[in-house]
């Protein structure tokens, strides 16, 4: 197993479930951009419960009206590759948040489906 570690930037994008980018769900064309720039990696997580800017409670109990729960897009690769992917953002979200934070990678490679070591 080869372990492969280095500073890096990560790039969390906070947006509603329910925004969209031309009839599509906004975390997903974040997503698919992110793939066609050659980014390293991105995540979606959904939020169970949050609140933003409209200070609206969005929560995914039972007895809640609201649909539109929190959603984090998280993109992790080189600084220099995670600014220049940000003129794509500034095209896709209209409301929301983003958050630029230092971070160091540590990935592990060569590690096959039986536990063995490549």
């Amino acid at each position: 197993m080869t372990r492969l570690t280095g500073r890096a930037l990560r790039l969390t994008v906070f947006v509603g479930e329910n925004h969209t980018w031309r009839r599509k769900p906004l975390y997903s064309e974040i997503v698919h951009r992110a793939h066609k720039a050659g980014l390293a990696g991105a995540s979606v997580f959904r939020g169970i419960e949050g609140f933003g800017a409209s200070s609206l409670i969005h929560t995914s109990r039972l007895l809640s009206l609201s649909e539109d729960l929190p959603v984090a897009v998280v993109i992790v690769d080189t600084e220099a590759r995670v600014r220049t992917f940000l003129p794509e953002l500034d095209e896709l979200v209209s409301q929301g948040l983003v958050m630029l934070d230092d971070c160091e990678v540590i990935r592990y490679v060569g590690r096959e489906k039986d536990g063995t070591r490549a």
